[in-house]
C-alpha cells in the first residue's frame, strides 16, 4: 500500500489509438481533462505529455500515473498496440517528475468500478450487485483487456492479467465453419513445423477482431472480400447488411462466452462490466439477449451465472475515474507497485 502521491498528479490512459490525459491539482480536486493526443500523431509518450500537459501555462505535475496496454517489466516498457516505448527514468529527467507510476490499463478500468453510478452503466441482466464484492471488467477496443477487482478488509485490490489472450473456441456449427477462415495468432518461439496457431479472445473481440470476423464470414460463404474497418462494419450493420450484422452477433456471443468463463473463474458477485470503446457505440448488439444468453450458458452452473450482474460501461473516461480515485485516496486501495514505481531519488 502506498501512502501518498506528490501533487499535482498527471494521470494518463495510453491506448493503442489515443493517449488521454488529465490533471489533479490537489487531493481535494476532481480530475481536469487535458487535450487528447492521437498516438499516430506523436513520436512517443514524451511528445504527447509535452503537448497535453506542458504546452500552456498552469500547475506542473509532480507525479505521473499512466495506465498502459502491455506487461510492465524493466525500465523500457513497450506498448502492445502502439509503437511507443515508455522510459520512466527519462520522463523524470525531462519533465522534473518526483514520481512516475505505470499500471496495466485494465487495472485502471477495474479501479474505476466502485466509483461508477447508475448513469455510467447500462445493465445487461443478472442479479443484484453486491457493492463490496469482487468485480470484473472485460474491454474490447484496439485490443481486449481484462481486469479483476477484489475487496478485502476494507480495501480494493486490482489484479492485472492478460485474459484477452485466452483461447476462444467455436461452439455452434456456424462458428465451426467460420473459425478456419479467421486469421489466427501464430505460435511464436517454436519452429514452424511445430507451430499451433490459435484463435484468441483478442483476435475476435476487438476492433481488428471484428474486422477478422467480417472477412471470415464472407470467405466462409464464398463471397467477394470486403476489407472494411470496424467503424465501417458498424455502419453497414446499422444499414442492414447481413454479413455485418452476423459479425456483431458472433462478436456478442463470443464476448458473452469469454465474460462467462471469467465469471466462473472468479465468481464476481459485484458484477461483470464490459468496457472498451466498441461496446458503448454498438449497444443494440449487446442488449438484444445474445450476449447474456452466451454468458449464462455454462452448464452445470447456469443458475449460478444467472445471479451475476452484467453491464456495459458508458462513462466516457472510466480509466481517469479509476486513476484519479486511487491518486486521491491511495489508502483505500492495495496496488502492487513492485517494479512499476520510479522516483527522482532513484532515477
Amino acid at each position: 500500500m502506498f501512502a501518498s502521491f506528490p501533487f499535482p498528479v498527471l494521470v494518463a490512459d495510453i491506448g493503442g489509438t489515443n493517449a488521454r490525459f488529465a490533471l489533479i491539482e490537489t487531493p481535494a480536486d476532481d480530475y481536469r481533462l487535458l487535450p487528447q493526443i492521437a498516438t499516430a500523431s506523436a513520436a512517443g509518450v514524451a511528445e504527447a505529455i509535452r503537448r497535453a500537459a506542458f504546452a500552456t501555462p498552469g500547475p506542473r505535475p509532480k507525479t505521473a500515473i499512466m495506465a498502459i496496454a502491455g506487461p510492465i517489466t524493466g525500465d523500457r516498457v513497450p506498448l502492445t498496440n502502439c509503437p511507443w516505448v515508455i522510459e520512466p527514468k527519462r520522463l523524470i529527467a525531462e519533465f522534473g517528475f518526483d514520481s512516475v507510476v505505470l499500471i496495466n490499463d485494465f487495472e485502471a478500468q477495474a479501479l474505476a468500478l466502485p466509483h461508477l453510478g447508475p448513469a455510467d452503466v447500462v445493465t445487461l441482466g443478472g442479479g443484484s450487485v453486491r457493492p463490496d464484492a469482487t468485480k470484473a471488467v472485460v474491454g474490447p477496443g484496439t485490443g481486449l483487456g481484462v481486469g479483476i477487482l477484489v475487496h478485502s478488509e476494507g480495501r480494493w485490490i486490482p489484479v492485472p492479467g492478460e485474459g484477452g489472450h485466452v483461447t476462444l473456441a467455436p461452439e455452434s456449427a456456424r462458428e465451426a465453419a467460420i473459425w478456419p477462415h479467421l486469421v489466427a495468432v501464430p505460435d511464436d518461439g517454436v519452429p514452424p513445423a511445430l507451430s499451433r496457431p490459435r484463435i484468441t479472445g483478442e483476435s475476435v473481440l476487438s476492433g481488428q477482431g471484428l474486422e477478422n470476423l467480417h472477412r471470415a464470414i464472407l470467405a466462409c460463404d464464398g463471397r467477394p472480400p470486403a476489407d472494411l474497418t470496424a467503424a465501417e462494419i458498424s455502419r453497414a450493420a446499422g444499414a442492414g447488411d447481413a454479413a455485418a450484422i452476423e459479425a456483431f452477433h458472433l462478436f456478442a456471443a463470443g464476448l458473452g462466452r469469454l465474460a462467462g468463463d471469467l465469471a466462473l473463474t472468479v465468481l464476481p458477485r459485484g458484477g461483470v462490466y464490459i468496457g472498451g470503446g466498441i461496446s458503448p457505440k454498438n449497444l443494440p448488439f449487446l442488449t438484444d439477449g445474445i450476449f447474456r444468453a452466451a454468458f449464462e450458458a455454462k452448464a452445470p452452473h447456469r443458475a449460478r451465472l444467472a445471479e451475476i450482474a452484467t453491464a456495459v460501461v458508458v462513462h466516457s473516461h472510466p480509466a481517469m475515474v479509476g486513476l484519479a480515485g486511487w491518486a486521491r485516496h491511495p489508502d483505500r486501495f492495495v496496488v502492487d507497485l513492485d517494479g512499476r514505481h520510479w522516483t527522482a531519488a532513484g532515477a
